[in-house]
This record gives structure tokens, C-alpha cells and sequence, in this order.
């Protein structure tokens, strides 16, 4: 397993790139997740005997890459699951789509839920016993052969969300077979935490941080300079 990239750390945070094909956590006995290869950092860079505590406040699935934070105490577990909870946190994603979405723009509402029997998630009615609310704003960044890379920006933070919500419209993410993709990704889904702007634990300062995109990117003529924003990896305001 290559080093954990590592975007920022203090004494109450860990904020790292996950790679594509790493899950975050609950997976069998001796297969790495983004959990344990974390806790295998702290113990090394810090020389901490026994257990070392990486508190969970957020997941991505196994299948995509980006910026994920974890708590380095319960304090700050208790404080940032709190925000995440009252979707607090800005949580901006880029996607690649095999089909360009008309419009170009706009908010995405459904309701949905877990399809157990197929690992998935689904549309359905509204107020279906069950479904939640899930609620997006997208727009085009530029155009792809075919399709187009998209900034997603979550309102709710439902399972497999963005996946579904773009497959429902016709945009399905390179990739993603689970939910209508054709074409073939070379590394997970072409999907990936951009950014993530929380409120410090205890400083109560905010903090943005910017996942860089992995090499598998490139080879589809994206670059880090697409963003709009391009703002570097972190900063407070």
C-alpha cells in the first residue's frame, strides 16, 4: 500500500486523498481501508504505542477518490459529525459523465432508497416509506468526448447519491456499471471529493481543503487547472 497522501493535520484532524479502490473502513480482518492505513500513519509519525483513535465523521464509497477527514479525537468526532449531521459542511465533487446533461445547469431532487437484494440505491415516489430526500445542485465544466465534467455540489449526503441522481437524468459517471455506465474508467469511478470546507473542531475557524485528481484523470484531458476556483489545498477564512 503506498503513503497516505496528506492534505493538512493538527492535534484534532487528519485530512487525507483517498485513492479509488480503497474503502473507508468495515472491510475483512487484514485488508486495508482508509481507516487503518490512517491509524498506521499516526502510530508511525508520532511513535504512539497500542491503539491509536481515527474517529469517522464521513465515507466515501470504495470506488472513489478524494478528500476525506477524520477526527484524531472524540471531542472532534463529536463536534464535526455534528456538522455533518446539520449539513454544515460545503461538499463539492467533480464527475465525469458519459453524456453531457441539458441543461447544462441546474438542482437535481429525488427521493430514494436502499435496494437491498441489488447493493444499490433507487428512485422512487415521494414520501415512499423509507426514501429519504436527496437534493443536489450540478453544472458543466467543460465538455468530453461525448460527455462532459460536471462540479456537483451536495445538499444532502445520501448513499451513492450523485451516482444515481446523474444516471437518472441520463448522465451516469464513466465507470460506473453499478448504476448504467458503458465505458470503463481505469481507476474506480471518475468521481471524486474535490472539496470539502468544514469549520475547525475547536478553533472554530473555517477550513477548505482541495484533493488533488489522481493520474487516471488525465488520460481524459482533465487537469487540476480546470477548476474555476483553483484556490491551492487549503485555507481558513
Amino acid at each position: 500500500m503506498s503513503p497516505l497522501t496528506i492534505i493538512f493535520e493538527d492535534n484534532h484532524l487528519l485530512v487525507i486523498v483517498k485513492p479509488a479502490g480503497l474503502a473507508t473502513m468495515g472491510v475483512a480482518e487484514g485488508t486495508p481501508s482508509a481507516v487503518t492505513e490512517a491509524k498506521r500513519y499516526l502510530k508511525q509519525a508520532y511513535d504512539k504505542p497500542g491503539n491509536v483513535y481515527v474517529g469517522v465523521v464521513s465515507r466515501l464509497d470504495a470506488a472513489v477518490s478524494g478528500v476525506l477527514v477524520f477526527a484524531r479525537t472524540s471531542k472532534a468526532a463529536a463536534r464535526l459529525s455534528e456538522q455533518f449531521r446539520e449539513a454544515q459542511p460545503e461538499k463539492t465533487y467533480w464527475a465525469a459523465v458519459e453524456s453531457p446533461p441539458d441543461p447544462p445547469a441546474g438542482r437535481l431532487e429525488h427521493w430514494v432508497l436502499k435496494d437491498d437484494p441489488h447493493c444499490c440505491m433507487t428512485v422512487v415516489k415521494p414520501h415512499t416509506k423509507g426514501a429519504q430526500r436527496a437534493k443536489l445542485a450540478y453544472r458543466s465544466l467543460s465538455k468530453l468526448k461525448g460527455g462532459a465534467l460536471l462540479e456537483v455540489l451536495l445538499e444532502t449526503g445520501r448513499k451513492h447519491q450523485i451516482r444515481l441522481q446523474l444516471a437518472e437524468i441520463g448522465c451516469p459517471i464513466l465507470g460506473d456499471k453499478k448504476y448504467g455506465s458503458s465505458k470503463l474508467f481505469p481507476a474506480g469511478i471518475a468521481l471524486h471529493a474535490r472539496r470539502l470546507a468544514i469549520d475547525h473542531p475547536t478553533l472554530k475557524t473555517r477550513l477548505e481543503f482541495v484533493a488533488p485528481l489522481p493520474v487516471a484523470w488525465r488520460k481524459l484531458g482533465i487537469k487540476d487547472d480546470d477548476d474555476p476556483r483553483n484556490t491551492g489545498k487549503e485555507t481558513e477564512t
